[in-house]
């Protein structure tokens, strides 16, 4: 109107066909859509390029059929149904490349899903762009990433399932073998000195004891997995705790002139904790440092109040451990070289990790520092 000045009566013509056209166009589209016709298509890139045709062929008839009405002469109606059809034309040409880039990389996360699904987890797609297929790529490799470090871990979990038939095994198998050369030696009556009796009860005693105390670990070990370990939360005495934690060991610390030190800060005290979960967990640090430390050595226990809460530091002058051993002391069952090479006890691998998981069950964090050749550091806090 503003360029042309047509008759209201042409405005109103055309309105009509316009508004007759779009209508039909309206409604098949629709009924491509709601009908499924879309979904027949063997591939993604037909299915674009059907679309373009599709929009192509409505337009051409839209303007066709308002052309045969305006146009007078058949020479213009026929030239602009050339041009249409050139139009058309170069419409579905530009569509059929622009679909083929689009498919192009729907193909290769098609692609790289079928090598995921055949186990090759290392399998990442090129991250093209910024739009929803790019988002869709990112999204494919953080989980094929996670997929990967998820087998990763499968496999040392296997790993650690094999090695805890046979450590488990072996240290069941070495104080029951004990027991029973005992017992059919005392059955058979092949020792009957009153001395040498006693001392083959108290060997078999000791190595009751420490089938009980791994059937033990193995019990509380389970009730932390399974976020069944029950707390008994008391305000009590950190100070007494660390003070009748350490004379327990005294004796073993003497044998091999390994000097013991604690120092509980006054303002510790009171502690909300379960004493004897905490107790266990210092036993546990304490005797694992013992056995790391060579004779004539030192192992310290601080505790010292924080912003945060209590935080409690054993520290040792052993072997220390090693850079690669860092990072999987607390799992269960784990023992790194040196650990298999201690001078003193030996153990399920069972101690960090019950610790650990003690820690963590009154909300608190356990971490260790350590280099080789200079001891070793294992510091907790309970909130």
């Amino acid at each position: 109107m503003l360029v042309m000045f047509p008759p209201m009566k042409d405005i109103a013509n055309l309105a009509l066909y316009l508004s007759v056209t779009a209508l039909v166009s309206a409604v098949i589209g629709y009924l491509a859509y709601s009908l499924g016709w879309i979904h027949m298509s063997p591939n993604l890139r037909w299915t674009l390029l059907g679309g373009y045709i599709l929009a192509s062929v409505l337009t051409f008839f839209n303007v066709w059929f308002s052309a045969q009405m305006m146009f007078s002469s058949q020479h213009d109606l026929l030239l602009a149904i050339v041009l249409l059809v050139f139009a058309g034309g170069m419409a579905t040409v530009l569509g059929y490349f622009l679909s083929g880039t689009i498919t192009q990389r729907i193909q290769l996360l098609k692609s790289a899903a079928e090598n995921i699904a055949h186990g090759e987890l290392s399998t990442r797609v090129p991250v093209q762009g910024h739009d929803e297929v790019a988002g869709l790529a990112k999204t494919f490799n953080q989980m094929a990433k996670q997929l990967q470090e998820s087998d990763s871990k499968q496999r040392e979990l296997e790993h650690m399932r094999r090695d805890l038939i046979a450590w488990v095994g072996h240290d069941l198998q070495t104080p029951l073998t004990s027991v029973r050369a005992i017992l059919e030696a005392l059955s058979d009556g092949v020792v009957e000195d009153p001395e040498t009796v006693s001392r083959y009860l108290r060997t078999a005693q000791r190595d009751v004891n420490s089938l009980s105390l791994l059937i033990d670990d193995l019990f509380q070990m389970a009730q932390l997995d399974t976020g069944g370990f029950p707390l008994d939360r008391q305000n009590a005495s950190l100070n007494d705790l660390v003070s009748d934690t350490l004379e327990s060991f005294t004796e073993p610390a003497k044998q091999h002139e390994i000097k013991l030190e604690g120092n509980v800060e006054y303002n510790v005290d009171p502690v909300n904790m379960d004493t004897q979960a905490i107790g266990r967990a210092l036993n546990n640090l304490i005797g694992n440092a013992l056995r790391h430390t060579p004779d004539q050595g030192r192992v310290s226990v601080w505790a010292h109040r924080t912003g945060k809460g209590i935080e409690v530091t054993i520290s040792d002058t052993g072997e220390g451990i090693r850079e690669e051993d860092l990072p999987h002391v607390f799992e269960s069952f784990y023992r790194g070289d040196a650990a298999r090479s201690r001078s003193r006890g030996t153990g399920a691998g069972l101690g960090l990790a019950i610790a650990r998981g003690i820690v963590q069950a009154h909300g608190g964090a356990i971490r260790v520092e350590s280099k080789p050749g200079r001891g070793t550091l294992f510091t907790f806090n309970i909130p």
